[in-house]
């Protein structure tokens, strides 16, 4: 277990304030891909409730990530093979992140499915009526462990310090909690972007199954031949095509203010 005498102290130095920034920072960027997903996933649910399971849905991976940030110990024996399938080793970190990003692959693609062909008033309202709360939450659930145990990963890259590591979470995620409700609206009141958002996820999907598959062909390997993959142009493309879509919208509606005006 942790020592948290020796945590404060460290948390309180110039040094661990700096990285409990620093993780603060990585955390909310590691956060992004989870809430593009509650947003989506609750906008299925009638709009009196979708507040609630957003909350409901980040609070646990709050308290999942604060949990297993408990469990280092645990976790780091997960990075370790469990068996080999001829060299290729088969760890608890590869088995959780090929399961997750599957289960986001096929989820993700069903909504773009249902995105393209539901009617517009489907999609402008909700889909009232399609999930039942329970559901979404229990998809929350999911997603949560999977992000989760991705960003305890980094953290621990980041900071061994297990009281800088739950703080840094705590302020990630009361901050997302705090803004989770404006993302949430921008991205299902354009349709453009709520497109990148899913396209995103599948992208984030594709690369949790890629790492799951390195994972396992890196114990093939010597330690300092081991591939890594790197999530950061996944953010900058999405970065991109936001601000594509930025100008999209913009334009959108300067033109529809010009016809408005032309008209009167």
């Amino acid at each position: 277990m942790p020592n948290f005498s020796a945590d404060l102290s460290a948390l309180l130095s110039a040094q661990g304030l700096i990285t409990l920034l620093t993780l603060t920072i990585l955390e909310i960027i590691l956060g992004i891909d989870n809430i593009i997903f509650i947003s989506i996933a609750v906008d299925k649910l009638p709009k009196e409730r979708q507040k609630s399971a957003r909350t409901i849905g980040l609070v646990l991976a709050l308290l999942v990530r604060t949990i297993l940030l408990c469990f280092i110990g645990f976790i780091a024996g997960l990075k370790d093979p469990f068996f080999y399938l001829g060299i290729f080793g088969v760890s608890g970190k590869g088995i959780i992140l090929f399961g997750g990003g599957l289960f986001l692959l096929i989820k993700t693609w069903q909504e773009i499915q249902e995105h393209i062909y539901s009617d517009e008033d489907e999609i402008g309202h909700g889909k009232e009526g399609k999930a039942t709360y329970k559901a979404v939450i229990m998809q929350i659930i999911i997603i949560d462990f999977v992000f989760s145990f991705d960003s305890i990963l980094a953290a621990v890259g980041l900071s061994g310090i297990v009281l800088i590591m739950i703080t840094a979470v705590v302020i990630s995620m009361l901050l997302m909690i705090l803004f989770s409700g404006i993302v949430a609206d921008f991205i299902n009141k354009n349709p453009g972007i709520k497109m990148i958002a899913l396209c995103f996820l599948l992208v984030i999907g594709g690369i949790l199954v890629a790492e799951a598959i390195l994972d396992a062909y890196n114990f093939s390997l010597p330690h300092e031949k081991h591939i890594e993959l790197n999530k950061n142009y996944a953010y900058i493309a999405l970065a991109f095509a936001m601000m594509i879509e930025y100008f999209n919208i913009k334009e959108r509606r300067v033109k529809r203010d010009k016809d408005y005006k032309q008209k009167q």
